[in-house]
């Protein structure tokens, strides 16, 4: 895809980032819990109107299938499940969960596991090339509660950032133990917050995202 232009629209609970290949400034809007997919579609043409692109990677903070999501977003509105992103946009268009979309960027060969801390818990592995997209945020974890809710947004302004990392360095291990990867990738807003990095992980910049969307069209690249 080296001939191509890929627009990269990275959907989060907080923000909707977008960046095109050839640019270096991501351009930005807020979402929310009431976020729509119209609401998106509009902004994104909006906000990428000055820029040329030929196709799209969409990640979004979700279960898709099919480049389509098959379940409603637990940190946006309603409406998205089955929603036609192809047709929106009119344009070639790869759909993906986001986390997987950031892990795509930080894979560098064998049993890897992507963990995304940000307003939720993104959780990918990719395994010799193969993205297996994960919801482990919603897992019940302590207390009736998911670890989601234990280390996503919301828990580290409510538990502040000692206890909230407690939580995240007990997450890591745990999940490190369960599917044995060979590396762990960090991702996500506030990995920034998360202090004694284990020696089996790396920090991957939030920014990554978009490498991973670029990727995502490469032939040699982590497929579903």
């Amino acid at each position: 895809m080296a001939d191509k232009k890929i627009l990269v629209i990275d959907v989060g609970g907080s923000r909707v980032k977008c960046l095109v290949t050839g640019e270096e400034t991501p351009v930005r809007e807020d979402s929310g819990p009431d976020y729509t997919p119209e609401q998106m579609v509009e902004a994104v043409k909006r906000l990428t109107a000055h820029w040329q692109y030929d196709v799209i990677t969409l990640g979004l903070p979700g279960v898709v299938k099919h480049d389509r999501m098959t379940l409603e977003p637990v940190n946006l509105g309603v409406g998205w499940a089955d929603f036609d992103f192809q047709k929106a946009f009119d344009k070639p268009i790869k759909v993906v969960n986001d986390a997987a979309m950031q892990a795509v960027a930080a894979y560098e060969g064998g049993r890897m596991l992507f963990l995304g801390f940000g307003t939720g818990l993104g959780s990918t592995m990719i395994v010799n090339n193969v993205i297996a997209p994960m919801e482990l945020g919603h897992l019940p974890y302590r207390k009736g509660k998911t670890f989601e809710q234990h280390v996503g947004g919301v828990a580290l302004a409510e538990l502040g950032k000692k206890e909230w990392r407690r939580y995240v360095d007990d997450v890591i291990h745990r999940f490190f133990h369960i599917f044995q990867p060979e590396y762990i990738a960090l991702g996500g807003g506030n990995t920034k917050y998360i202090e004694d990095i284990p020696e089996f992980c790396r920090v991957v910049p939030n920014v990554s995202a978009f490498y991973g969307g670029f990727r995502m069209w490469d032939a040699d690249a982590p497929q579903m």
